[in-house]
């Protein structure tokens, strides 16, 4: 599911959000119009409960508190080349929320005297704790806008800093099922929008593989890092990283067996010879001939998988020095790394469970 930060037309054409009046979709699409909180509630908390109802909370919050960590160690302003007001205004409808000062009428006025008048009053990083603003304890959406709109090209010139702190906020949110991408472009310049990681196995797949009986499972881990790194800035190598995952980890299995192969050996030949290995056959379900005659035809399909899987890296990928562009996307991306994750985690737990059942051996490490 993606979102646009843009949800209505500031007067400079570009996005704004208001959390008085706030506007914005929810994970099914539905559209929601939460009003500002009164004046007078007993908290800021309360306050913003009130602003937003029915909040969507996925981000946790040691995720929100690494996310406030490296943008205070950063050493760069949050707001940018605007000044405070200036960018919250793009967000938020400054009018709307109340003054922490009883001299000023609302938001807008305080900011301004503590923030630019006074810019010592306040530590930079006092957004972060203001309720106000619900980046800690508020809806996930307006923690994303917030930073999807602190790498917006009129808030942040530096192609540099725009990079390190997409980096930084994409490894903090992908654990709870997030990202940053840039959604649109303007003069060569990415705007960034949201999105739910929809991939079955996300970008972070687990393959126990610390648990698993590898002498270096660091050259699997490798490949899952090229996978992760690449599924939505680079799909094409992403696809062929999700090829040589499946490839190193059929030889590690039958290196470790002392089984031969051919160099030139392609993934299905592999497969083919892991699956002898294995046992991987129509007794794979004892005393059970249906189950067993279902699981051939779940192994028949893994191997058709199998086939596919290269086939995409090489209609794709990057393989084979080819002479135009990939046409693979993020989406082709992702039903790669769904496929690897599949084959991988099912040869590796029969590999296992082979093992502990002392129906196959393995030799030393070369």
């Amino acid at each position: 599911m993606q979102r646009r930060c843009a949800l209505h037309p500031a007067a400079n054409g570009y996005p704004r959000h208001a959390v008085a009046g706030f506007r914005y979709n929810g994970h099914r699409g539905e559209s929601k119009t939460a009003r500002a909180a009164p004046r007078g509630s007993e908290s800021r908390s309360d306050e913003y409960d009130q602003i937003m109802p029915h909040s969507s909370k996925r981000i946790t919050a040691i995720t929100r508190r690494k996310l406030v960590d490296s943008i205070s160690l950063s050493g760069l302003s949050w707001s940018g080349r605007l000044d405070e007001p200036s960018f919250l205004g793009r967000i938020y409808d400054l009018s709307a929320l109340p003054s922490t000062d009883t001299r000023y009428r609302d938001a807008a006025g305080d900011i301004w005297q503590h923030r630019v008048n006074n810019p010592y009053d306040w530590e930079d990083d006092w957004v972060f704790t203001d309720s106000r603003f619900g980046l800690m304890h508020g809806d996930d959406e307006v923690l994303l806008v917030f930073l999807a709109e602190m790498l917006h090209p009129v808030v942040r010139t530096d192609e540099t800093e725009t990079a390190l702190y997409l980096k930084a906020f994409n490894d903090a949110l992908s654990r709870d099922g997030y990202e940053l991408y840039a959604s649109d472009w303007i003069s060569g310049h990415a705007i960034y929008g949201w999105r739910r990681l929809d991939a079955f196995h996300g970008t972070s797949p687990e393959l126990r593989l610390s648990e698993r009986p590898l002498t270096d499972p660091d050259v699997l881990q490798e490949h899952l890092n090229r996978i992760r790194a690449g599924l939505v800035s680079d799909p094409p190598a992403a696809i062929s990283s999700c090829k040589n995952l499946i490839e190193s980890l059929f030889k590690i299995i039958l290196d470790r067996s002392d089984v031969e192969y051919s160099h030139s050996a392609d993934v299905p030949e592999l497969y083919r010879k892991v699956a002898d290995l294995l046992a991987l056959n129509a007794e794979a379900v004892p005393e059970s001939v249906r189950a067993s005659q279902t699981s051939q035809r779940i192994l028949r399909t893994l191997v058709t998988t199998i086939n596919s899987l290269s086939e995409l890296r090489n209609a794709l990928g990057i393989g084979h020095g080819q002479s135009r562009r990939s046409e693979a996307l993020a989406r082709h991306a992702r039903l790669a790394l769904n496929a690897t994750v599949t084959v991988a985690e099912f040869v590796l737990d029969t590999w296992q469970v082979r093992l502990e059942s002392g129906a196959l051996e393995i030799g030393d490490p070369q």
